[in-house]
């Protein structure tokens, strides 16, 4: 249940074996896999499956549910998916690396779900400097952890990282053995599960800095339009059935996640989930965070000054508003 900024280098390397089949032949009616994994911005997926919304929009989706979000992003990347939901870092990554990958619609933003958490006693991310913090490198609250260091006027030099996985650094950081913490939700819920603990920075203190998609092969885009369509309209069908149905949805998706009713609630302002309208506007070109297209352009000299890939990903055919705007929802 990670959310990696990248994807195995070597998956990329099974793309040129992945084209379509006989059964698959670009523009015939084609089953959609789709992955997706623990992320609050993502468990509405959980939800359409679960009250039939993916027929009703007249696509048959294989939808499947990683464990472990690298295998996900492999999937994708080696031809296993169709679509994955997958953050804005890990999908720049993927490209910079050579996948060719189409974002159709904004699932979410992270707005507080992404979280650097910290022993009792310290109480800013400046008194991190000497502290050992466990965070998966490589993962979105890597680079938070890193944006929030550098706002600090700190660096990665000056302290201690202990990666382990994400479940495991919250285990450990309830077990006392490191001093912070970097996890996202339902971790996090471990994480301040130490008493005294709390967060001393978060995504919401960097407004569009972790923005969550659904991402589709390119091909499959331009084979398959009809399919994507129907994804994207059965996204907006879901968000209205959750606005009507609220208990139920949180049941389903508390359920998925792990957690209990009460805890996924507490999730709800760390995740904006975003409908058409905002989709519409994060699709505009622009000069601000809000701009996807701003967005990619910072996080991808962001991956470079970091040393996460060896040069900035192209942006060019990486954003498509087609669906999103021609859905009524």
């Amino acid at each position: 249940m990670k959310r990696l900024l990248a994807a195995a280098a070597a998956a990329l390397l099974l793309l040129a074996a992945c084209g379509s089949t006989e059964d698959d032949a670009a523009g015939e009616p084609t089953t959609v896999r789709i992955g997706f994994s623990a992320w609050p911005g993502w468990f509405p997926w959980q939800v359409a499956q679960e009250q039939g919304l993916f027929a009703k929009n007249g696509v048959t989706v294989d939808l499947k549910y990683f464990d472990s979000y690298t295998d996900s992003l492999t999937a994708l990347s080696t031809g296993n998916l169709d679509a994955n939901s997958q953050t804005l870092n890990d999908t720049l990554s993927s490209v910079s690396g050579g996948a060719q990958q189409t974002i159709v619609l904004v699932n979410d933003n992270s707005t507080g779900n992404d979280q650097i958490i910290a022993k009792p006693g310290i109480d800013s991310v400046l008194e991190l400097k000497g502290k050992t913090v466990a965070v998966e490198q490589g993962t979105v609250d890597h680079y938070l952890l890193l944006l929030a260091l550098q706002k600090a006027r700190l660096s990665e030099k000056d302290i201690t990282v202990k990666p382990l996985l994400t479940d495991a650094a919250a285990a450990a950081f309830l077990a006392g053995q490191v001093d912070a913490v970097g996890a996202f939700a339902p971790f996090t819920t471990t994480a301040l599960g130490l008493a005294g603990s709390k967060a001393i920075a978060t995504s919401a203190d960097f407004p569009g800095a972790i923005p969550d998609h659904l991402v589709f092969t390119a091909d499959f885009v331009k084979d398959h339009p009809k399919e994507v369509q129907a994804m994207v309209d059965t996204w907006f069908e879901t968000l209205a059935w959750i606005k009507a149905n609220p208990d139920a949805a949180i049941s389903i998706m508390a359920k998925k996640g792990g957690v209990s009713d009460a805890d996924y609630k507490t999730y709800d302002a760390g995740t904006t989930i975003f409908a058409r309208e905002q989709n519409l506007a994060a699709f505009e070109s622009g000069t601000t965070p809000a701009h996807l297209d701003y967005q990619a352009k910072s996080i991808a000299q962001f991956l470079v000054k970091a040393g996460l890939v060896d040069e900035e990903p192209p942006l060019d055919g990486l954003f498509d508003p087609t669906f999103v705007k021609a859905s009524s929802s």
